[in-house]
Formats: structure tokens, C-alpha cells, sequence
């Protein structure tokens, strides 16, 4: 994004009475969130205590040891002295270094030996914890098999509170995983409760999915409450007890989606909603589906 577009969209998001903001090292857009944040706090508008936000652990700083260092890269580039959730992005770790995605001579991406347990640890992200640096931690994309590895470790302190999934709305409601995290009272997180967008370049898109906004029975519920195919969409989730984190730096957009509380979707419309679900997803992340991470050669 142009720089200041980010910033501009987490003002707007405030003012819209947004307070739970996801974010990432790897967006790099962090010290813009932070400013944003920090200039709405120096208005009045709120107070620290108020916002709600997420930070993530990117795949090459999975080892234990650069856990908190990164943690801290990002509480200096938000200007804050803790972050209230802080998440392992994705579930296969990758080689450290300075890289992002680091490759080999062929261009290759390098993975490193994942150890999930390791990087939940005492000496990882429950020691980040137990250091004020973050109130709470959990994972992201984890399958049912990699959260029982969490929750199964021998002397484990605190378990993932929260299970942020690349997708989950009506073309892929992840309903298995949202049941089972019910039973651990593990909470599913959309970040794609809208689908995607249809850059088949970002993050390798499967557009061979129709657009979950044209669909017609969403649009028809709409209609029915004058509320767009997206707002019935997200309705739906949080109808599920779905966190849902939309993405928008469209300021009418952001002030839509955040427009859902003054009504309700009768259980007959839920079932017609529940009855869309393909089991394909938008965001494969196939060019790595040979790391021995890869989270989606599971059911769930």
C-alpha cells in the first residue's frame, strides 16, 4: 500500500469504533499502525487500554531464542510496551536469518526444522507472557493435529487462546475446527471472513473460486435487511461466535463491515448459509505444501 494508507485506514477504523486491530511484522507496516494508534490516544479518542491488538510470529523466527527479540522489534515500531495478543503466524517454520523468505541457489525456499512446542515454550512465548510483553498468546492456521501438540505438551502453562484461520467464511466455514476449538475453548479467528481479493498473485490465489460476494442467496438476504452480501457474510460468523477481522482501506467499506449488530439472521437463514460451504480454499498456500508444517493435507 502507499505509505500513509495504512495509517489513514486505522484512524478512520478508530473513529468507525474499531478497537481490535490485527497486524504483522511481515505487513511492514507496523510503525504506521503504531503512529495511528498514538495520535488517536494523544486526540482523547481513547486510551491504550482500549485497543485491542495482535501481533504474529513470522516462520524464520520460530527458535526459541528469537522469539522475544521479535516480539520487541515490534513493540518499538508501535510505540507500545505490550501487544494484547501475539500469535505464531503459520505453523512451519522457516530458516532464520534476515530473509523473509529466504531461498537457496535455486530459488528454492529454505524451511527449517519445525519444533512447535519448542516455540511455545517457557523459554518463548510463555516466558513473553509472564514478562507483561503480551496478555495473551495463541497460534494461527494450526490444524487439529499441531493444536494438540500445544495442548498436549508435558508442564504446559498456558494454552492458545485463540486459532487464527487464513479463511472462514460461507465457501469454507471451517466448521470441524470450529468445533473441536469450541470443546478447548479455543477461539477461531476469520481473517478472511469475505473471502479474498482476486490478485491471483497474492499469496497465489485460487481463482478458479467464484466470488463469494456475488453469490446470490447472500445477496438476497441482503436485500431482505438491506444489508450487503458482506455484511451477511460477516454476520454469519459472529452469529457462529467467529471473531471476524475484515480488511479494508475503503472508508465507507470499513464503516459497513463494522455495521452488523442491529440485526439477526433467522436459524433457517444460518442452515441456507451453512448449506454454501465448498470445503476449496481461496489462499492454498501451495508452494508450500511440501514443508512437513503444511496445515491443509489434514480434514481439519
Amino acid at each position: 500500500t502507499p505509505e500513509g494508507a495504512c495509517a489513514e485506514a486505522v484512524k478512520v477504523a478508530i473513529d468507525a469504533g474499531y478497537r481490535h486491530i490485527d497486524g504483522a511484522f511481515i505487513y511492514f507496516n507496523e510503525h504506521e499502525v503504531g503512529q495511528a494508534i498514538q495520535e488517536k490516544i494523544a486526540e482523547g479518542k481513547m486510551k491504550r487500554e482500549d485497543i485491542f491488538y495482535c501481533g504474529k510470529l513470522w516462520c524464520t523466527c520460530h527458535p526459541p531464542e528469537l522469539v522475544r527479540p521479535t516480539l520487541e522489534r515490534t513493540l518499538k515500531l508501535l510505540q507500545m510496551d505490550y501487544v494484547d495478543l501475539y500469535i505464531i503466524e503459520l505453523p512451519m517454520a522457516f530458516q532464520p536469518g534476515e530473509s523473509i523468505y529466504p531461498l537457496d541457489e535455486n530459488g528454492k525456499l529454505l524451511y527449517y526444522k519445525t519444533d512447535l512446542c519448542a516455540t511455545w515454550e517457557d523459554k518463548a512465548l510463555e516466558a513473553c507472557k509472564d514478562a507483561g510483553l503480551v496478555k495473551s498468546i495463541g497460534v494461527s492456521n494450526f490444524n487439529r493435529r499441531q493444536l494438540e501438540l500445544i495442548l498436549n505438551k508435558p508442564g504446559l502453562k498456558y494454552k492458545p487462546v485463540c486459532n487464527q484461520v487464513v479463511e472462514c467464511h460461507p465457501y469454507l466455514n471451517q466448521s470441524k475446527l470450529l468445533n473441536y476449538c469450541r470443546e478447548k475453548e479455543i477461539i477461531i479467528v476469520g481473517y478472511s471472513p469475505l473471502g479474498t481479493c482476486r490478485d491471483g498473485s497474492w499469496w497465489r490465489v485460487n481463482v478458479k473460486l467464484p466470488p463469494l460476494l456475488e453469490d446470490k442467496l447472500l445477496n438476497s438476504i441482503g436485500k431482505k435487511y438491506n444489508k450487503t452480501a458482506a455484511q451477511i457474510s460477516l454476520r454469519y460468523n459472529i452469529q457462529r461466535g467467529v471473531v471476524v477481522i475484515p480488511k479494508s482501506f475503503n472508508p465507507q467499506r470499513i464503516k459497513e463491515n463494522a455495521e452488523i449488530f442491529d440485526f439477526c439472521l433467522t436459524d433457517e437463514e444460518m442452515k441456507a448459509i451453512d448449506s454454501l460451504h465448498k470445503n476449496e480454499r481461496y489462499v492454498e498456500l501451495l508452494m508450500w505444501n511440501d514443508h512437513p508444517e503444511y496445515p491443509f493435507h489434514d480434514d481439519y
